[in-house]
């Protein structure tokens, strides 16, 4: 039960143009739905999971090799799922901040690290030219910055980390940010390689390239079980409600779903996040949240709500509460989510005084893929090298998502021996840290942390 005139999971401000995540679809006219996977098929790469990881290992497969049989399969259609429903920011992170990663794994990976998120942002960035796509690309900057004096002491160890690896993210001042978004912040972080854009559109421009190329897709079809092959000609067996599909490579680009599945790579917490978004704004009030340089905000207290001008005006605003939703009822569920939504609300009102009286008009939730350690997994399932997973990009996964796919088909096609001598990325891994999250005690002791996290972003200025 959901609080009168909240919807249960809303809608985002881009769905209008839900079009877009059809394949062949244009403007924003739906296509048909593809069927249902049934009977028994066969194909040389499976990959399940539609969105941006699983749409993106499709396309670079066709890229390379256009002779492969290809089929697609999701429990409900392109960019049902986190792709389709993020805040659409495209910038350069993965993993724990700079500072910790250099500490972590050494000052050479992590300059690495950075830079191919960097590489990333640019890929997708390109990519909307070559799917012939604009996706509501809006090109420009992304500050990470704070009001509070543990933001600055954060920031502070980061920009220092940042000048000690000659990586280019300069440290801003009031007076910096002020001159791109009219909102009092203390200090922040540059990234000068960034963009936003609409992530179901771009997975619709995937799929629909995809379709264009010959790959098969099926909706509707949640993946139920599989049955790994064995030896070197040996198929994968993958089970959905109504068939079977067979293939010599899986990719399981199924993300936070890897739990419910009993995939063995670590555990993958399925978190569900918080957006809202108003009508189209005034030119006054546009110009002053970056408008003008098309500049997005992301404060350094995590949780604490970020926000981005869509291409059409609108302010997308995220944050708040993150719920994990397994075990609790669904008034208890619904009560958190409108709550969170109510106060993303109050605080987008407190950004700009000409944000006052603007009427909200999408509220939203989605669910994204925590890992303990905050990399992501791209790797083998069980030690088979024919079966591949991707998730838990830990709420940066529009730029990586990508990124990630691209690897995966890589890596699928190119000689394994060459691929041996690639540098890996700590990324690249079968498994992440593992947790008893059937346990109700280690369930309530993370929530008591993400409750903890959700006041400490609320106290913020």
């Amino acid at each position: 039960m959901t609080a009168p005139g909240f919807p249960a999971d809303g809608e985002p401000c881009w769905t209008s143009a839900a079009g877009s995540t059809r394949r062949g679809s244009t403007g924003t006219t739906p296509a048909t739905p593809a069927a249902r996977l049934s009977g028994g098929l066969t194909a040389d790469v499976a990959v399940v999971g539609a969105g941006l990881a699983g749409l993106s290992t499709a396309y670079h497969l066709v890229e390379r090799d256009p002779s492969l049989d290809v089929v697609v399969v999701d429990a409900r259609h392109p960019a049902a799922g986190a792709s389709g429903r993020g805040t659409g920011l495209l910038g350069p992170r993965i993993g724990p901040a700079i500072d910790r990663a250099a500490r972590r794994f050494g000052p050479s990976t992590a300059r690495r690290m950075y830079l191919a998120s960097v590489a990333a942002v640019k890929r997708v960035i390109a990519l909307t030219e070559e799917l012939g796509a604009p996706c509501g690309l809006r090109t420009g900057e992304q500050i990470v910055a704070t009001r509070g004096a543990a933001g600055l002491a954060s920031l502070a160890r980061q920009a220092e980390t940042y000048r000690a690896l000659g990586l280019d993210v300069p440290v801003l001042s009031a007076a910096a940010i002020h001159e791109r978004v009219d909102v009092p912040y203390h200090a922040g972080l540059l990234y000068r390689s960034a963009a936003t854009l609409d992530p179901a559109a771009l997975s619709g421009a995937l799929a629909a390239a995809c379709a264009a190329k010959g790959v098969r897709f099926h909706d509707g079809s949640p993946l139920r079980g599989l049955r790994p092959g064995r030896g070197a000609h040996a198929r994968t067996e993958l089970l959905f409600p109504g068939g079977t599909l067979r293939a010599r490579k899986t990719v399981l680009a199924v993300n936070a779903a890897a739990g419910e599945l009993g995939l063995p790579v670590g555990t993958v917490l399925p978190l569900q996040v918080h957006a809202v978004a108003t009508g189209p704004l005034g030119a006054e009030t546009r110009a002053a949240l970056g408008g003008a340089t098309g500049t997005a905000v992301v404060d350094s207290v995590p949780l604490a709500p970020y926000f981005r001008l869509t291409d059409d005006g609108r302010l997308v605003v995220g944050g708040g509460r993150a719920l994990h939703l397994p075990g609790l009822s669904p008034r208890r569920a619904a009560a958190l989510r409108t709550a969170t939504w109510r106060r993303l609300e109050e605080r987008l009102r407190l950004l700009h005084p000409g944000l006052a009286e603007v009427p909200v008009r999408h509220r939203w939730s989605g669910q994204i893929g925590m890992t303990l350690d905050d990399l992501p997994v791209v790797g083998h399932v069980g030690g088979h090298p024919d079966l591949w997973y991707i998730g838990g990009c830990c709420g940066h996964g529009l730029a990586m998502s990508v990124a990630h796919g691209a690897h995966v088909a890589e890596s699928l096609v190119a000689d394994r021996t060459a691929a041996r001598g690639q540098a890996a990325h700590p990324w690249h891994r079968d498994r992440a840290p593992w947790a008893p999250l059937t346990a109700r005690p280690v369930r309530g002791l993370l929530r008591a942390h993400l409750s903890g996290l959700d006041r400490a972003a609320h106290r913020a200025p």
